[in-house]
């Protein structure tokens, strides 16, 4: 931006010559004001990177800074058969640039004050027209391609264009103003906080004069509920006023006149794109540029975060119900575990009521003959008293194995159906984007873990973790028995480690006592060994829950933990991306006080 009179507008590539011609129109509270935008861009890059953010949301960012120390830009949009072209012609006074029923303009042409009519390829998609046209030494054009579906890629680059521009003409046809692919453009162009003039051409198709102002009507009061503010509306005839101009330049007339002319409705268009825009209103909506470019980005981006935010409250919230559904695990498979122990104590207490009754019918001085026979008592003793109780201990045993490793499996595959439908319920949202790093982490590590859930479930063998059970529980017994129990089952065991009771039992009548059993030995001796039988079998039973019980603990605490190990990359990813959201969400909320501040200074000092 420069000086009225200040001759050449300099090259694009002359950056510091720019500023300085920039700077030279500045008070020192308008400089404090530039600086504080450079710093709001500069800042937003920092969060759109650690973000993610693609890189051309983060170039528009860079491009705003840019043309603080670019010459006023006013950029033309429209459908391409609105006129644009005819339009600008119109204001250059000659027909520049060529016009066509079809698209004719396929890139973006900048038009720039220079000494003579020349053109300049400056980009991929971009052409710097140079014309000598005095105005342009401080206002730049900008003529972009047509948009609408049929021609998507002339659509692509014109919305590109558009958030590098200082103000927007927006050309509409009067013979079809304010089409629904118009609506949709200018409500995308909107968002961008740009200051839109609406420019209605080909008035002159429209003969009727109440017609007319039911157009202008039309197209005014709908940019306005677009816009949510009243835009300035022109209707002009840009063929009318180009031939009126060229009219009065073959007849050496300083300026247009006469009926085309006036039909055309021109010159209070030109007067405010030539006059009205002094330089302190050029000023005003050059500094305001940057402000819509980030309120888009803080608006596109804070919303961004929000949803991150809501996704890891939810995440938060599945991870408790892991956590919960863990927790109710270990405590429902505890109090089942005693249900089901107690079958194998129940063994054990019938044991002992069939030793005591087996002692009192068994003993007794009416049996004498039989009780000096070793072999007959150990063999009735066996049958009467120890009876099932290997089978039987072994049965309720392996039943209460075979339901802890079933609900082990149950819980495994509970976590595995959780996670899956976890990971299903975002599947069709597009969190920010769908490659953004953030939703294609949180996916993969959800995905893993239901994975990982899953490759237990696949791989569970029920029969062989039973028996493997089973072992551990039978050497957590061996450790405190005294027998050799390599080939024995676990029911077998126990009736072993009882031998030493039996034993007794069995001895416990000599060929020279005969005469005291019924009188002193043989009372005491029953109820002698009933208390043994009781005390051996409790011994027995609580080392047999202690085995049971340590195995339970261990295998309990180890599936548990193994789950939780499952989840804990998805836990910590949770965490981390909350503590960065955070601070995310207070770094963005201070760009917007600042973008605020900013609108507020700019309307005081300008």
């Amino acid at each position: 931006m420069t000086n009225a009179g200040a001759g050449l507008a300099p090259p694009l590539s002359a950056n510091e010559d720019r500023k300085a011609s920039l700077q030279r129109l500045l008070t020192p509270e308008q400089e404090k004001i530039l600086r504080r935008e450079r710093k709001l861009l500069d800042d937003l890059r920092v969060l759109l990177a650690r973000l993610g953010a693609p890189e051309e949301d983060v170039a528009l960012l860079h491009q705003a800074q840019e043309q603080l120390d670019e010459l006023f830009l006013l950029v033309i949009v429209g459908e391409f058969n609105a006129g644009k072209t005819a339009f600008l012609n119109a204001m250059l006074g000659d027909r520049l640039l060529a016009e066509g029923v079809l698209p004719t303009t396929s890139t973006i042409q900048v038009l720039r004050h220079g000494a003579e009519f020349r053109q300049e390829q400056t980009g991929p998609e971009t052409v710097t027209v140079f014309l000598p046209v005095a105005w342009l030494q401080e206002i730049s054009l900008v003529d972009t391609p047509g948009t609408n579906a049929v021609i998507q890629r002339h659509q692509e680059i014109t919305e590109h264009f558009v958030p590098r521009s200082d103000l927007v003409l927006f050309v509409t046809s009067a013979d079809r103003p304010f089409s629904e692919s118009e609506r949709a453009f200018l409500e995308r162009i909107r968002q961008w906080g740009k200051k839109i003039v609406v420019v209605i051409n080909k008035i002159d198709l429209i003969e009727d004069t109440q017609e007319r102002k039911q157009i202008i009507d039309f197209v005014t009061r709908n940019a306005a509920l677009l816009l949510d503010a009243e835009p300035q509306v022109f209707a002009v005839s840009a063929r009318q006023a180009l031939q009126a101009k060229l009219a009065a330049r073959a007849a050496g007339a300083d300026a247009p006149r006469g009926a085309a002319w006036e039909q055309s409705q021109f010159a209070p268009l030109e007067s405010y794109v030539r006059s009205s825009l002094d330089a302190g209103a050029r000023l005003r909506l050059k500094l305001e540029n940057p402000l819509g470019v980030s309120s888009r980005i803080t608006a596109q981006y804070g919303a961004l975060i929000e949803s991150r935010r809501t996704i890891l409250r939810d995440d938060f919230l599945a991870l408790d119900s892991v956590e919960e559904q863990l927790s109710g695990y270990e405590a429902d498979m505890r109090r089942d575990f005693k249900y089901h122990l107690s079958h194998v104590e129940n063994v054990l207490y019938a044991l002992t009521e069939r030793g005591d009754k087996f002692f009192d019918e068994t003993l007794s001085i009416w049996n004498i003959f039989d009780l000096v026979n070793g072999d007959k008592l150990r063999a009735a003793f066996e049958r009467e008293v120890v009876a099932d109780t290997s089978r039987e201990v072994d049965r309720h045993t392996n039943e209460l194995i075979d339901w802890l490793v079933e609900r082990e499996y149950r819980q495994w595959r509970d976590l595995t159906d959780f996670m899956n439908r976890r990971a299903a319920l975002h599947s069709d949202q597009i969190v920010g984007r769908l490659d953004s790093e953030f939703d294609f982490n949180r996916q993969n590590l959800i995905v893993s873990v239901g994975r990982a859930a899953q490759g237990v479930v696949d791989g569970y063998d029920p029969r062989a973790e039973s028996a493997k059970l089973l072992q551990q529980v039978q050497t957590a017994l061996l450790q405190t028995a005294a027998v050799e129990a390599s080939a024995l089952g676990l029911g077998a065991l126990l009736v072993a480690m009882l031998h030493t009771t039996l034993l007794d039992f069995t001895g416990v009548l000599g060929a020279g006592v005969l005469a005291a059993l019924g009188l002193y030995v043989l009372p005491y001796r029953r109820n002698r060994l009933k208390i043994d039988l009781r005390n051996r079998v409790a011994e027995l039973r609580q080392q047999l829950d202690q085995a049971i019980t340590a195995q339970f603990e261990k295998e309990l605490g180890g599936s548990t933990q193994r789950m939780r190990e499952a989840v804990a990359p998805y836990t910590r990813f949770v965490r981390v991306e909350r503590d960065k959201l955070e601070k995310l969400s207070a770094d963005m909320e201070s760009a917007r006080d600042l973008l605020a501040t900013l609108r507020a200074d700019i309307g005081r000092y300008l």
